[in-house]
């Protein structure tokens, strides 16, 4: 809804997934289903949850053995494998799946775009070839293992770990160019000179492993108790390459340490009143040799609770708050309450949800030296939290034939953190950013400088056809307006300046037809075609990109022979060879590398 996923909370299973490669580790082979609350949502699951959460449920199967494979390939070196092994026996379950990906690196336009301006004052675009790829390749590997042991019908216990490494593959020969102007004094003529240079020094290595345990207890009919602890630890390296200079070697990047512990309960009061409630520490930490950040930590702790009441038999209501307090920030409420109409097909939800984001520990302690912009980022540990005020009214009507819905939403974000400029004044006055500035054209620091307001509505429409057709369409319309105080180098004064959030599109619409058909026991084929449809989105650093669509055809087939299930695919990507052709440094509006073939095969094992 108008803003970066730097405000989603991502889970997996409702654990939070940290780290640069969040989405990345998360295998999509077996998944059941994927939750998507929309909006501010931190009284239940706390900070960061400002634009909404995205819950990925993995599948885990209930047969004695299963076991399962699929592999997917397409051009341009892009594979992926993955094999699942699901074993349950009467108190024992075991679940193992590993997950590999690669990619060779892609281009779609070569070249990097240069203006040069004429003595009378006429400008024309200068083009040089440019090695670095649209996007790079890569190798992961990606494996996850749990265990749990069901002691009796209301008892039982898990242990999961998970292990994800992801190294990207740059081009070592790939060149980039500098450009450098120079006006003659005397005749006022200018001329550019450009120096080529190695585009990539290095390539980057993330590496994260995850694990943990829990227990579920059903105490009675009325109480049921759940306790989840797990520890996420993501690191990330410049792998340097070697150079006549200097031998092969690597720098930490990042290093993040994430614990959580959690306690909550579901009661049963009544049969009117379901209560949610529970408590939870989560400990952070964060070490970066490139950001010079040696080790900072920070706690927070929270106790949170949910009530849901049935108000008449077609009416209910919901109020739920956090309590937060953090180390750094004290303490913070975060509401939300709701109420839910429904009546035969027809539903009706209004609701208001309060959201609260920490800086995060490298927004807070981080310096950074950018030398090709001439940059260099100070740290600033007296940045506030970001808050924001949600509010949402949705209608929807389904019958066995035809689903309609309708979403309007207000959303209000307050303290936005981004990088503000120092005036000549304050680094002035300080003796350590005077001496910088000798060096460095430009100090910045993160403050809390922006604020947005994001309004829209959301419109879908899906038909269910007792053929076997199924034709879905959704349409989203978001005015998303930033305001934000940047520093006018000459005056030396800060202006408010109105632009689009960062990264926000005004229009996106969604086509699905799907056709499914059971021609015997044995035999089933699904074909599917998809359209994403979007206007121009915009960049704070870049401008606009322009607007695209992108058709995917897919047919897949289910054969199954006794306790053996095949699953043949193929599919076309990018129906209609959409791309983005504009020269590097643009903002992009799509990075695909045009129309793409892909074939997989499935195989799964059922005893």
């Amino acid at each position: 809804n108008g803003v970066s996923d730097d405000y989603l909370l991502i889970l997996e299973n409702g654990r939070r997934v940290s780290g640069d490669d969040r989405w990345s580790r998360i295998s999509l082979e077996n998944v059941k289903r994927i939750e998507i609350f929309s909006g501010a949502a931190s009284a239940l699951y706390g900070s960061e949850a400002i634009a909404g959460v995205v819950n990925i449920i993995t599948e885990e199967s209930r047969q004695r053995l299963e076991v399962g494979t699929r592999t997917k390939v397409m051009n341009h070196g892009r594979s992926t494998s993955d094999v699942n092994l699901d074993l349950n026996l009467q108190h024992f379950s075991s679940y193992t799946s590993y997950t590999h990906q690669q990619a060779d690196n892609w281009q779609v336009n070569e070249y990097q775009e240069f203006e040069e301006t004429d003595k009378d004052g006429s400008t024309h675009s200068v083009l040089k070839l440019n090695g670095r790829p649209m996007s790079q390749g890569f190798d992961s590997h990606n494996v996850s293992q749990k265990f749990e042991w069901r002691l009796s019908d209301s008892l039982s216990f898990y242990v999961t770990g998970n292990y994800y490494d992801h190294e990207t593959h740059r081009p070592q020969s790939a060149i980039s160019f500098s450009q450098s102007k120079t006006t003659d004094k005397e005749s006022g003529d200018i001329s550019y000179s450009y120096k080529a240079k190695q585009a990539y020094t290095y390539d980057l290595h993330h590496t994260s492993y995850m694990y943990g345990g829990g227990a579920r207890w059903i105490a009675s009919k009325r109480a049921r108790l759940y306790l989840d602890v797990y520890c996420d630890n993501f690191t990330s390296k410049y792998d340097y390459w070697q150079t006549a200079d200097k031998p092969a070697y690597d720098e930490t990047r990042k290093r993040t340490h994430y614990v959580n512990e959690t306690l909550r309960g579901i009661f049963r009061i009544a049969k009117w009143n379901k209560l949610s409630a529970g408590i939870e520490l989560v400990q952070e930490s964060l070490n970066s040799e490139s950001d010079n950040i040696d080790f900072e930590t920070t706690n927070t702790y929270n106790v949170f609770a949910q009530d849901e009441i049935t108000i008449l038999p077609d009416l209910e209501a919901l109020c739920g708050v956090r309590y937060i307090y953090n180390d750094n920030f004290g303490s913070h409420l975060t509401p939300n309450v709701g109420l839910f109409f429904h009546t035969g097909g027809f539903r009706a939800r209004a609701s208001y949800a309060g959201g609260y984001r920490t800086p995060s520990l490298s927004q807070l302690y981080a310096t950074d030296q950018a030398k090709t912009s001439g940059r260099y980022t100070i740290n600033n540990t007296a940045l506030k939290p970001e808050t924001n005020h949600f509010f949402n009214l949705n209608l929807e009507y389904g019958n066995s034939w035809l689903r309609v819905g309708v979403t309007g939403f207000h959303n209000r974000i307050n303290d936005m953190i981004n990088y503000r400029t120092l005036t000549e004044q304050e680094i002035a006055a300080d003796d350590h950013l005077s001496a910088l500035h000798e060096e460095w054209q430009t100090i910045r620091q993160r403050d809390n400088i922006d604020k947005a307001t994001l309004k829209g509505v959301s419109a879908n429409v899906k038909l269910l056809m007792p053929c076997g057709l199924t034709l879905g369409v959704g349409y989203t319309f978001t005015d998303a307006l930033s305001e934000t105080m940047s520093l006018n180098s000459k005056t030396q004064q800060y202006e408010m300046k109105r632009n689009d959030v960062d990264k926000s599109v005004r229009h996106v619409a969604n086509v699905n037809i799907a056709y499914d058909k059971t021609w015997t026991d044995s035999y089933r084929m699904h074909i599917s075609l998809n359209g994403h449809l979007q206007s121009r989105r915009y960049s704070s650093t870049y401008g606009y990109a322009a607007g695209y669509g992108q058709w995917d055809l897919n047919m897949r087939h289910i054969i199954t022979l006794r306790q053996l299930e095949l699953h043949p695919s193929v599919g076309i990507e990018n129906l209609f060879d959409r791309l983005d052709r504009s020269y590097w440094t643009s903002n992009f509006s799509t990075i695909s590398p045009g129309r793409s073939l892909y074939m997989s095969i499935a195989l799964r094992f059922r005893d």
